[in-house]
């Protein structure tokens, strides 16, 4: 079984993406815009909407990625970043598949093992979508 979270109210720009990064227009806000806008970037099936209060990112409608600002710290999360290869050790979590990438502002965080991750996780929901 696949286990993919599906969401088929995904879309190209999700307007509530907009009002949840003006609402978080703060340091945490910052650096969680800026992951975001990275995972949009992946490709032109990125497809979006918030999710349990968060900006969560799609491959078409099977979610790949998110972010979310709490007190201290932004997390970028996979949905299965469990079976991510993570060579840097940034992924933390002891779920069964969701694993999630811990940023504070004050914290140097390796860019590029972060956005190896990040287009781990696109590349890995593209090729579950086509065994699907």
């Amino acid at each position: 079984m696949n286990q993919l979270m599906r969401f088929s109210s995904s879309v190209k720009r999700d307007p509530d993406i907009e009002v949840w990064m003006k609402e978080h227009a703060n340091e945490l806000g910052a650096i969680a815009k800026c992951w975001f806008d990275v995972i949009r970037r992946c490709g032109d099936d990125v497809r979006e909407l918030l999710h349990d209060g968060h900006p969560t990112a799609c491959v078409n409608d099977a979610a790949f990625a998110y972010v979310n600002a709490f007190k201290a710290h932004v997390n970028v999360g996979f949905f299965r970043g469990a079976q991510l290869s993570d060579p840097k050790s940034l992924l933390e979590g002891t779920g069964k598949m969701m694993r999630h990438v811990k940023l504070r502002p004050a914290d140097d965080i390796d860019d590029d093992a972060l956005l190896d991750l990040i287009n781990a996780a696109y590349a890995d929901m593209k090729q579950r979508l086509a065994m699907d």
